[in-house]
């Protein structure tokens, strides 16, 4: 459909709570389904949230085979997810550099839930209830942090693990 432009910290709306989806397999949640896939392959992002491109709904995608600026990650399977739900399942937590393309140009060392299981819908009405671990946790967490109003460097417990991709990652795409 389109790349949209992507909002970038600051903006009052990605600090707001996203409304949660009344309606599933509408022509218009088919068309912003589509925008976020087209907006997060021209932008090479991992996940992408509905407020990112100025939608105030809980719709998230996410998944890719191989991502440039995650090389060493695993692949995460290609998702829509619609008003999530997350259960931790257990409290260990791991640190990890992430970036977010609402934050550009910067990375953070982030603690995060290592073992999760998710709970949403697609964007047809389709129950999804998965349970992943490592980079996929991860990148579950991140693109529904979005949807509550959270940015990854508010999740930053020591401010020395953050900066400027280009020093940090020289090299990094």
């Amino acid at each position: 459909m389109a790349v949209r432009p992507v909002l970038k910290m600051g903006e009052p709306l990605l600090l707001r709570r996203a409304e949660p989806v009344a309606e599933f397999d509408t022509p218009e949640l088919h068309a912003l389904v589509a925008d976020l896939f087209d907006t997060m392959a021209a932008t090479g992002g991992v996940g992408i949230a509905a407020p990112q491109i100025g939608v105030s709904l809980q719709v998230v995608i996410f998944g890719f085979e191989k991502s440039e600026r995650y090389p060493d990650a695993e692949p995460v399977p290609q998702t829509v997810l619609i008003n999530p739900e997350i259960e931790l399942l257990g409290q260990e937590q791991e640190e990890g550099w992430e970036g977010c393309l609402s934050v550009p140009g910067l990375r953070g060392s982030v603690p995060r839930h290592t073992l999760i299981r998710y709970r949403g819908f697609d964007q047809f009405g389709q129950s999804i209830d998965r349970s992943a671990s490592g980079f996929h946790a991860r990148v579950v967490q991140h693109e529904c942090d979005h949807l509550w109003g959270v940015l990854y460097p508010q999740r930053i417990r020591d401010m020395t693990k953050f900066g400027f991709t280009e020093i940090l990652f020289p090299g990094l795409v």
